[in-house]
């Protein structure tokens, strides 16, 4: 199995040096990692040259120009440019503990796609947080990240589960199985099959329409909610407008109902208004 991760972000290259840290550290590395850019400025550009040359990783930056929140297209670009056979989807914005990979790698199987969680953590914490903190592991210790402003909560056994442990939590967890964006996995087949991200939506359930139309292809979802753990660092959502996820929802109760598989705006259509795998936007972006 070759992995490919692909994270979004737009305008947080502070959140995303820390993410691109906690990759460089996995017990499984990756193939490559896509960075999914919405049209962030050029300090972003300039960020994933030099992670590219410090951490090892083959980064590779798919940029498009800001016009709004297009989230879906610039995953479906990605995807696109995606090498690997397996496929794993997260934000610029989450820090994946060192057994991320391992764990998406081991409980991957055919006909079904995997979804996890995130354990959120408040702004003090989010920029306590080091590369140092990053690399050797701390910053997932419950402990030391109620030292570094965390509150006591009582939500924790996303950070305490053990590998014992998590399995049966995933089995036993009251949570539906829905594809979060944040913490996904699935085969690129699949996700070719179903024709990737719907263009349609902005912010808002549009991984979770994703993944239905995955279960309509008859795609199973598998929890790994307890054991692929990733922390995720505050940021303001300027974006969210109750409108537009409320016609979000509609879609996606519309895309169950009738076992809709394809989106009619997708990757295909991508491809039919003349986008190529081959196209290296970040060229056309400002120099940075």
């Amino acid at each position: 199995m070759k992995i490919s991760v692909i994270m979004t972000t737009y305008n947080s290259p502070v959140w995303l040096e820390k993410v691109l840290w906690g990759y460089s550290c996995q017990s499984v590395p990756p193939l490559e990692v896509i960075v999914a850019d919405d049209g962030s400025g050029p300090e972003t550009a300039k960020l994933v040259a030099r992670m590219r040359s410090e951490t090892g990783l083959d980064i590779r930056h798919v940029w498009q120009k800001d016009d709004g929140f297009r989230k879906c297209r610039i995953l479906n670009k990605a995807i696109l440019q995606a090498r690997g056979d397996y496929i794993v989807f997260t934000d610029g914005d989450c820090i994946p503990r060192a057994d991320f990979l391992a764990v998406h790698e081991r409980r991957a199987a055919p006909g079904y796609f995997l979804s996890g969680s995130y354990f959120k953590l408040p702004m003090s914490t989010s920029e306590a947080i080091t590369r140092e903190d990053i690399l050797s592991g701390r910053c997932f210790d419950y402990a030391w990240l109620k030292a570094n402003g965390l509150k006591t909560r009582r939500k924790t056994l996303k950070l305490r589960a053990s590998a014992r442990w998590a399995p049966l939590l995933n089995r036993l967890t009251p949570t539906a199985c829905n594809l979060k964006g944040s913490n996904a996995s699935a085969w690129r087949e699949d996700i070719l099959k179903v024709n990737g991200f719907d263009e349609r939506m902005a912010w808002g359930g549009l991984d979770r329409e994703f993944g239905v139309r995955l279960e309509n292809l008859g795609i199973k979802p598998r929890h790994v909610r307890f054991d692929a753990i990733c922390v995720h660092l505050d940021h303001p959502r300027g974006y969210a407008d109750p409108e537009i996820v409320a016609r979000n929802k509609a879609l996606r109760v519309r895309v169950a109902k009738e076992g809709i598989v394809e989106t009619p705006q997708g990757i295909r259509q991508l491809i039919e208004n003349g986008y190529s795998p081959n196209d290296h936007e970040l060229n056309k972006q400002p120099t940075p």
